[in-house]
Formats: structure tokens, C-alpha cells, sequence
């Protein structure tokens, strides 16, 4: 699916992404030594384990452990803890991802702003590419999909074109953390 829109471009003699300075840069990385990627690998199988627990298998004691996670917490490696939601017995069985192309010169923080107010926004990342945004909705059904785009979406100013592409399979999520983590902090990615 796709939307056309003529707009003019406020502000078409700034940088689109000038606004977007305030955005956080990435972390620096922060020395993790093998039992810290342990621990988040433990935490990341199952971030409810107490730390009594974490301190058993680890072979260390809790108040190391807990001294340890909130070392981590404190550095900004961990961000929190959640939940992972079957989406669909939570009634938003379909996830889709939309490519969106803003107005030429349009100020992108404008439209992120827009964007992020739209509760079935799981994830919008600023991307490079013939794209400006890629979004990962997760919606009802297909109706639900088409108020969302014709209703909400299109009407964003600053949006000129969309495409719209519907997961059929999810495959995963894989323990990324467990994967990455796991291996020697020296050794090949």
C-alpha cells in the first residue's frame, strides 16, 4: 500500500535531520568481564531469577551478584526488565512493517513525533536508504490495518509515501543476549 502527498516542506532550507540532535548518541561500551555476561545472559533466560539464585550458579554471593547487577543497571547496560507477550493471544495477532518516505526536507523530528503518539507503534528506527523510517506496527486485523494507515498515518503531515509489508511467519524471537554474550569477550563475533 502506498500514499501520495504534496506538501510543502516547512523549514526546506534546514537539514531534515538537524532537529533530531537531541537524540541520545549511542553508549560507549562499557568493559563487561565474564561474569558480568553471565549474569545478563542468566537475566536475559529468565529476568524474574532472584538473585539468590543467580548467586547459586554462579558460585558467588548474593550481595556480589546484587552489587554487581546494579553496577550494571547504574552503567546503562541494563535498561529494564519486561515481559514477552504472545501478540496474538493478546488479540494483535499481525505485525507489519512500513516503510515511510517523509517531504523532501521535512523536519523528521516533527514526524517521529507523530508517529510515536500512535499506540500500535511497537518500533520506529531512523534509517539510510532510498527510505526515511522503517515502523513495526502490531494491529488486529486487516481493517484495523487500513484505519490505522488511511486515518492516522497518511494524514501525518509530512508523510509522502508509505509501503506497507505483512509478517506471514514470526520466526524467533532468538536469545540474542544468550548468543552474543555467551562467547569470550576476546573471541570472534
Amino acid at each position: 500500500m502506498s500514499s501520495r502527498r504534496r506538501a510543502t516542506a516547512p523549514n526546506a532550507s534546514k537539514s531534515p535531520l538537524r532537529d533530531l540532535t537531541d537524540v541520545p548518541p549511542q553508549s560507549p561500551p562499557v568493559p563487561l568481564d565474564e561474569v558480568d555476561r553471565q549474569i545478563l545472559v542468566l537475566l536475559s533466560e529468565d529476568s524474574r531469577r532472584s538473585q539468590r539464585a543467580l548467586a547459586r550458579e554462579l558460585g558467588m554471593s548474593a550481595p556480589s551478584v546484587k552489587e554487581r547487577i546494579a553496577r550494571l543497571e547504574r552503567l546503562g547496560v541494563i535498561r529494564g526488565y519486561g515481559v514477552r507477550l504472545d501478540w496474538s493471544a493478546a488479540g494483535f495477532p499481525m505485525t507489519v512493517y512500513l516503510t515511510i518516505t517523509a517531504v523532501q526536507g521535512y523536519q523528521q523530528k516533527e514526524l517521529v513525533e507523530k508517529l510515536a503518539l500512535i499506540p500500535e507503534l511497537e518500533r520506529l528506527d531512523i534509517v539510510t536508504g532510498a527510505i526515511d523510517l522503517l515502523a513495526t506496527l502490531r494491529v488486529r486485523d486487516h481493517l484495523h490495518l487500513r484505519h490505522l494507515l488511511m486515518e492516522r498515518i497518511w494524514q501525518i503531515e509530512g508523510v509522502q509515501r508509505t509501503e506497507t509489508s505483512l509478517s506471514l511467519v514470526e520466526i524467533g524471537p532468538k536469545d540474542l543476549v544468550g548468543e552474543l554474550l555467551s562467547k569470550p569477550a576476546d573471541g570472534p563475533a
